[in-house]
């Protein structure tokens, strides 16, 4: 089944890339910077670096895939994309207009356009709502019905197209499994039919066996939909299967932008390397003749990131020039990557 679904995954990115490339996100610089507080009477003393300088784009109709470790600045990243946090500096483009100084009123026609998915199904919907209130909510706030009858008409049909039934509609979060109330999230985005969708890690939470459930709802839902994805994960194997580029996160940076097969067949940058090392392999030979790449060192503090290259206290391949110098990301071999020796 998995070999089947990859198969025809790989074929509808071969025919998105035959199409012209619209772009529909354009990140400029983005950086989402935290204060830090502390002495008496408090002032700040330091910013948490979350996103430091950040740029790329996306185009209509793909999905692009996000991977880093633990504290990475991916779903900030996310946050500040659907301005769930403001931005320290950078611009935002969706379609030919910013969004980065925008107010909350000013930002609601862009609601409708660009949605999230949240990584915790338990936390992200209100347990005091059914299904029908959740789902119902967001079509209230945009106006998308003319009578109480279409309302509820519009719930149901959200509810099969995502997998559930109408009968759905007026239970509590608290009777459906994980992946249904990822479903029942996912549904909720849906319902003010978004051109953009952050997907930020929505299947880590969930069993391995309704993981690949969700995902390929997903992928039904874009192909269905023309949708556009932003998928932020952990699981760089699921990431393979879904994603048509991968940018790959190290404090705050962006260290790698490739199209997905040749991100996997061949990394450019030390740190994706080491990533793609981690990946588990089903057969136990090729597993035991593959090298494991182990990092030496801890993460450095987003508060205090190291000078030069972010990635150099714990690279193996690091000069004196990468102790200085921070690498700009550039192109090489019609891909990007920010690192003065980038791997051969």
């Amino acid at each position: 089944m998995i070999e089947k679904c990859t198969a025809g995954k790989f074929l509808r990115r071969w025919e998105w890339w035959k199409v012209s490339k619209n772009v529909i996100l354009k990140i400029e610089n983005l950086k989402t910077w935290f204060p830090v507080t502390g002495g008496f009477p408090k002032k700040v003393v330091g910013y948490v670096k979350a996103v430091d300088g950040v740029s790329f784009e996306v185009y209509e109709g793909e999905t692009l895939g996000i991977v880093g470790e633990s504290g990475c600045g991916k779903t900030t990243l996310g946050r500040t994309i659907v301005r769930l946090y403001k931005p320290t500096d950078g611009k935002i483009w969706f379609k030919n207009e910013e969004l980065t100084h925008l107010s909350d009123k000013e930002l609601l026609p862009y609601r409708r356009k660009i949605q999230m998915v949240f990584q915790d199904p338990y936390a992200s919907l209100n347990p005091r709502m059914t299904v029908a209130e959740i789902i119902g909510e967001a079509l209230d706030i945009h106006k998308l019905y003319k009578t109480k009858d279409e309302r509820q008409e519009r719930i149901y049909q959200l509810l099969e197209t995502v997998g559930l039934v109408r009968e759905h509609a007026n239970r509590f979060p608290h009777e459906f499994s994980g992946g249904q109330r990822q479903r029942i999230g996912i549904a909720r985005a849906l319902a003010v039919q978004p051109e953009l969708i952050v997907l930020d890690e929505p299947i880590s939470a969930l069993d391995v066996s309704i993981q690949a459930q969700v995902v390929n709802v997903l992928i039904d839902l874009q192909e269905k939909y023309g949708l556009t994805y932003l998928f932020i994960a952990h699981d760089l194997s699921m990431v393979r299967y879904i994603s048509d580029r991968v940018i790959v996160m190290y404090l705050g940076n962006v260290v790698e932008e490739a199209p997905s097969r040749e991100l996997f067949r061949k990394p450019l940058h030390p740190y994706t390397e080491a990533l793609l090392s981690a990946v588990p392999i089903p057969d136990p030979k090729i597993a035991r003749q593959r090298k494991r790449i182990i990092l030496q060192g801890e993460v450095p503090s987003p508060l205090n990131p190291p000078p030069g290259c972010p990635f150099s206290t714990r690279c193996p391949y690091a000069k004196d020039i990468c102790f200085k110098e921070k690498p700009q990301l550039k192109e090489v071999g019609g891909r990007k990557v920010a690192c003065h020796f980038p791997l051969e």
